[in-house]
Formats: C-alpha cells, sequence, structure tokens
C-alpha cells in the first residue's frame, strides 16, 4: 500500500501510463492465481479506470466501451465492473456512485480513500489500523465487521495550495 510519498504523488501531474503498466501486470499474476480471465471487454474497462486517479460511474464507463464497440447495454459494463471488484482488481466508492481501479491489485488490503472534492482526484491510503480499530469498537458491541468502505473527503495538497474553497 501506498505511503505519504505516494499518496502526494497520486495527486500530483504524473504520466498514468506507467501506473497502469504496473497495474495490469500486477492483475493479470492476481487473476491467474485465482484460475480467472481477463477478457477483452474487461481488460478494457480495466484500462479505461487507469486512465487517470478519478472514480468513474457504470454509465460513463458504458459510453466509452460502446464508443469502442463492446455493446451499448448496461450489462455489459456493470458484469465487467463487478468482476473487476471482485478479483480485486476495481474498488466501488459508495460516496461517488463510481469505481477507481484498484492501484495495488498484486496485494489483499482494505484502503481508505482520499477524495479531493476540487479536482475529484482519488488516491488509496493504508488503512489497516483504521481497519482494526473500527474491528474492534464492533466487536466490544457483538458485531462483526465483513466490509467496510472508508472514503475521506477534502483538498489535495495541489487544490488547497491554489486556494480552492
Amino acid at each position: 500500500m501506498p505511503h505519504d510519498d505516494a499518496i502526494a504523488a497520486t495527486f500530483a501531474p504524473h504520466d498514468h501510463r506507467e501506473c497502469a503498466h504496473r497495474v495490469l501486470d500486477e492483475a493479470a499474476v492476481r487473476l491467474a492465481g485465482q484460475g480467472a480471465r481477463l477478457t477483452p471487454v474487461r481488460r478494457r474497462t480495466l484500462e479505461i479506470l487507469l486512465e487517470s486517479h478519478r472514480a468513474m460511474g457504470a454509465y460513463e464507463v458504458l459510453d466509452r466501451l460502446a464508443a469502442e464497440g463492446f455493446g451499448r447495454q448496461p450489462p455489459v459494463a456493470y458484469r465487467a465492473l463487478e468482476f473487476l471488484v471482485t478479483h480485486g482488481l476495481a474498488h466501488r466508492l459508495q460516496r461517488l456512485n463510481a469505481f477507481a481501479a484498484c492501484l495495488h491489485p498484486g496485494h489483499d488490503h482494505h484502503p481508505a480513500f482520499l477524495i479531493c472534492r476540487n479536482c475529484d482526484k482519488i488516491a488509496e491510503a493504508a488503512a489497516i489500523e483504521v481497519r482494526d480499530a473500527l474491528t474492534a469498537v464492533a466487536a466490544q458491541g457483538g458485531f462483526r465487521v465483513e466490509r467496510a468502505t472508508i472514503e475521506a473527503l477534502g483538498l489535495c495538497a495541489t487544490c488547497a495550495a491554489e486556494g480552492a474553497a
């Protein structure tokens, strides 16, 4: 999982092709270990999500897929996105009702998402301590956490420096 420098780099301008190539390579290894395949529509969906560090809605992904000849029916995008989420290659962000490529598919993890409310970029942050604390608090009440998505809304350093309100 990323540390502070990697989070800062996510919000800074950079060449996304390097991120995309690394993630696609890690995704192929992960799927091979799971006995699953990255079909052309699944691969293209992941590539679309990897084009920037932003979350995308299913219909935005569908529009892109349709423009490239993959079909215009909503199940095309939803099935591909669900496959990516199920296999740890993408995350669903509830607050945004959108999906983002997992930037660390080679590792099982439970990230927190840092969402810039101004530029809409997102970063994955290591959140094992937060997850452990939540699990401990829940356990005190007899509750067992099965899934949690932690999303923090704020300003990235660039937007904060530019004086975004």
